[in-house]
């Protein structure tokens, strides 16, 4: 069992930027691709960035590409999503997940953290 916790989520202003992390605890994610998804009210989830374990591949929805990174820190179990130029757009929860492969795809992941709240005013 992997648990995720997210943090870092707040209010920003538009163009602005923020800086995500999702920490594992009781176990290591060393050897699990890690993804970040997001639920605006009323929409369904959707992905946001993935990297596999080792950080030498990543990948983006086009509507965060070149505004968002995802990185990862093995050593301290911890995973980021640094997020600049900001659009209302961006508004939702924001969760990260474990899996076993690099996917843009909800089910292939596999422990889930209970997601941080971002908000982005105009």
């Amino acid at each position: 069992q992997v648990q995720l916790v997210e943090s870092g989520g707040g209010l920003v202003q538009t163009g602005g930027s923020l800086r995500l992390s999702c920490a594992a605890s009781e176990r290591t994610i060393r050897n699990y691709a890690m993804g970040w998804f997001r639920q605006a009210p009323g929409k369904e989830r959707e992905f946001v960035a993935a990297i596999t374990w080792s950080g030498g591949s990543t990948l983006y929805a086009d509507s965060v590409r070149g505004r968002f990174t995802i990185s990862r820190d093995n050593a301290r179990n911890t995973v980021y999503l640094q997020m600049k130029s900001v659009k209302p757009e961006d508004t939702a929860v924001h969760y990260c997940a474990a899996g076993s492969v690099l996917s843009p795809h909800s089910y292939a992941y596999i422990y889930w953290g209970q997601g941080t709240q971002v908000t982005v005013s105009s």
